[in-house]
């Protein structure tokens, strides 16, 4: 083996190692799909079963959701649902323990299931207004004696 077949072999080589993909996680998308009947069902079902990289589709009809398990990727799933003229979005709802401020104006959500409200950013939460401010300079904690509401 002179020099032109090791240049080939690492050649070779370095082909063989740039192929190489990682491959995708397994992972579960959630949807929120207005559906209305059997029939809207089994359209959705039958289009998110064609996702490359799907192997289970749920769909639950009473709470307007389906579930894509596989090595699938959530923009290509969401665009499929898209496809079938639908109103769709990610699952917008976490369980009601897990939220830090569930009675935020929000998180509450009337049409969510039972048990989950609707996930929000934690920077979303209550925080103090200009009127809450004047409430605490009635008050000096140097001189208790002296209140401004009497």
């Amino acid at each position: 083996m002179g020099v032109g077949g090791t240049l080939e072999y690492i050649s070779d080589v370095l082909r063989s190692v740039k192929k190489r993909k990682k491959k995708k996680q397994i992972q579960t998308v959630s949807l929120k799909i207005r559906m209305d009947c059997e029939g809207c069902a089994r359209k959705v079902k039958s289009v998110l079963s064609s996702v490359k990289g799907a192997k289970s589709v749920d769909v639950d009809l009473k709470q307007q959701k389906a579930s894509v398990t596989g090595y699938v990727d959530a923009k290509k799933v969401l665009e499929a649902a898209k496809s079938t003229k639908k109103k769709v979005e990610i699952w917008p709802y976490v369980p009601y323990a897990i939220v830090a401020n569930p009675y935020v104006s929000q998180a509450y959500d009337k049409k969510a299931p039972p048990n989950h409200v609707r996930a929000i950013p934690v920077t979303a939460t209550v925080t103090e207004s200009t009127m809450d401010d004047n409430y605490t300079t009635m008050f000096s904690d140097e001189n208790p004696n002296a209140c401004s509401i009497m």
